[in-house]
């Protein structure tokens, strides 16, 4: 997307992975079963963790790049 001019961002556990595949805005996740999310936090902290994933995505969507650059 970011090639035809739509900024992208990933959220990802598998950094690497991403890297390799070309994704310009790489934004780590919590972890592979639950890559947005931890159930163990309850329902607020599950909540805040995914406010702070997204405004970081936002973030990463915003920023002008002119290389892959892990957020």
């Amino acid at each position: 997307m970011d090639r035809e001019g739509v900024p992208a961002a990933l959220i990802t556990t598998l950094i690497s992975v991403a890297k390799n595949v070309g994704a310009n805005r790489i934004v780590p996740g919590t972890g592979v079963p639950h890559v947005t999310g931890n159930p163990d936090l309850g329902p607020e902290g599950e909540r805040a963790l995914r406010a702070a994933l997204v405004e970081r995505a936002l973030t990463a969507l915003t920023t002008p790049l002119e290389e892959q650059r892990v957020f």
